[in-house]
């Protein structure tokens, strides 16, 4: 039975054997090449979490009204920006990468798509930090088969508020 993104992802990390681990959806909107990258700040023992960025610190960023996804995307970020201080540009990124100890260490409860929203706050209420690097980023629309939806920026948005006051 399908349970969801989250639940999917419990389970791997709960089985996972290394020392890092990288959540990535399997749509094929993001490239593994980027994998060397995303991992170099964790195997030099720089950072323990590390999130790949489809928008850094970027020139021209894309219309909101073209993009709603993008409108989400910064509402989402800002709010992880202002409630935990986060400082990063891009929170619902398909790409985290972690030290698998800080993972695991983490109560994970989501089961759908607000693992993103979750994760980022409870490892930065542990107070780590999140260190981005620029991924290569290709969108799918709904037509080809984008499945995340309005609904799911409410959970996500709720997700957010909700850790701030509880674990």
């Amino acid at each position: 039975k399908n349970y969801g993104k989250s639940h999917a992802l419990r389970t791997g990390i709960r089985e996972s054997k290394g020392e890092i681990i990288i959540i990535q959806d399997a749509d094929l909107e993001y490239d593994p090449e980027d994998y060397y990258k995303l991992i170099g700040p964790i195997k030099q023992g720089k950072f323990k979490v590390v999130y790949g960025t489809r928008f850094p610190k970027m020139k021209k960023k894309p219309s909101i009204f073209r993009n709603p996804f993008f409108l989400a995307n910064m509402i989402l970020t800002t709010m992880a920006n202002i409630l935990y201080n986060a400082n990063i540009t891009d929170e619902p990124t398909c790409y985290k990468v972690f030290d698998s100890k800080v993972l695991k260490s983490i109560d994970l409860k989501s089961e759908r798509f607000e693992f993103c929203p979750g994760v980022t706050a409870k490892v930065r209420k542990k107070g780590f930090l999140i260190h981005e690097v620029p991924i290569s980023y290709h969108p799918r629309s709904i037509e080809e088969g984008k499945k995340i939806n309005w609904k799911d920026g409410i959970e996500a948005i709720w997700t957010l508020v909700k850790y701030k006051f509880r674990d």
